[in-house]
């Protein structure tokens, strides 16, 4: 049997480029643009209660910081319910002295028992179940609101019909590398899953910024389809509820919130990879689409190396590279002015490339590892 010649074998690759660059084309102009392009409408007045429930454990030094920032916001009617979930360290004591100050926070305080540990899940539950609102608002305990208008621009999102908000959670912007890489994932996700929501196709949302209706909580059976899994508080939840009509995306820049990222690679690679852990359990319409965005962007760098070895015309290679280029760095960078996050547009080329080699890489050492933290 005659052997598959280099330049036979080319062809077939510049084939494969050619398909894998259509389907790049077909998410960052016909997905990714939802975003990129997105007018916000105008706001309506909003005056419905509002319950923000908190999850903490040992987290006095982040509520230090941030907790007042919640319980100061801009809104009519609203309450704050911190789950303060087995602290051994001096939270209690701090949310007890704070609520002689603020009447409107509400502590629901856990035990630990030695029988049954439990996960953030039930924590979350439980603290739900404590409101005494119908719409919910979660953040985290090392969460801030960049505004004290949070509340009032997430809620001004909701209309008749609407069940789920989805926000923003950003990373605070700091000196060092190590930063702008950790928010340049986070800028990277949150392209996904915001233009996936705006295109009616929403499978996930981040608890640092996120709201929907106690109602469709308890009327989801909760976290109880998805129990057995630690993490996915947020992201399983909305990929299991959420629908084409009942899902809208705050984009108003006062209804971000910020946070402070890790401070080291490896706490970010841990995080990152509880945070990938999840995907397999969503839709499988949302695993399909994920997936082949995924994986067409790796046959794309693939195929462009072996046409490169192979000696293929390189004004060809340069130009199929480019012209994805170009239209990545001018919907992502549009993306990016609406996120705030524009200052990081330069590490678009080089965080795209390193994508290809370690979220594969992580996916592969979620299967052999399982992850058993809290949070």
């Amino acid at each position: 049997m005659e052997l598959i010649r280099f330049d036979e074998l080319g062809g077939w690759v510049a084939i494969l480029l050619g398909c894998a660059l259509l389907i790049q084309l077909y998410y960052l102009l016909g997905v990714f643009s939802k975003l990129a392009g997105y007018v916000k409408p105008a706001e309506r007045s909003v005056s419905e209660p509002v319950s923000v429930i908190v999850c903490a454990r040992n987290e006095l030094k982040n509520l230090k910081l941030n907790i007042e920032s919640v319980l100061n916001q801009n809104y009519p009617e609203f309450q704050v319910v911190v789950v303060n979930d087995c602290s051994w360290d001096e939270s209690g004591n701090f949310l007890e002295e704070l609520q002689t100050r603020y009447p409107l926070l509400k502590i629901v305080t856990l035990n630990e028992q030695e029988k049954y540990r439990h996960g953030k899940k039930f924590a979350l539950s439980l603290g739900i179940k404590a409101a005494k609102h119908d719409l919910i608002l979660l953040t985290d305990a090392d969460c801030q609101p960049v505004s004290p208008d949070w509340i009032k621009h997430m809620v001004a999102t909701y209309e008749p019909g609407t069940e789920i908000v989805i926000g923003y959670g950003a990373y605070c912007k700091n000196p060092g590398f190590l930063n702008k890489w950790i928010r340049m994932d986070t800028v990277f996700n949150a392209i996904q899953y915001l233009s996936f929501a705006l295109a009616n196709r929403t499978y996930m949302g981040v608890g640092r910024n996120l709201s929907y209706k106690k109602e469709l909580f308890f009327k989801n059976k909760g976290f109880a389809s998805h129990s057995h899994v630690m993490s996915g508080d947020d992201d399983l939840f909305i990929n299991q509820t959420a629908s084409a009509t009942n899902t809208r995306v705050s984009l108003h820049p006062s209804s971000f919130t910020e946070s402070v990222p890790r401070n080291t690679f490896s706490g970010w690679l841990q995080q990152k990879k509880r945070h990938m852990s999840t995907g397999k359990y969503y839709r499988i319409g949302d695993k399909f689409s994920l997936g082949t965005f995924f994986v067409s962007m790796f046959l794309f760098y693939a195929a462009l190396v072996c046409l490169i070895i192979t000696g293929f015309q390189w004004q060809i290679i340069l130009t199929v590279w480019l012209v994805r280029l170009l239209v990545q760095m001018i919907i992502f960078g549009k993306c990016m002015k609406k996120l705030a996050e524009f200052d990081i547009i330069w590490m678009v080329p080089f965080f795209d490339l390193a994508v290809v080699l370690l979220y594969p890489a992580i996916s592969i050492s979620n299967l052999l590892f399982k992850d058993k933290t809290w949070k």
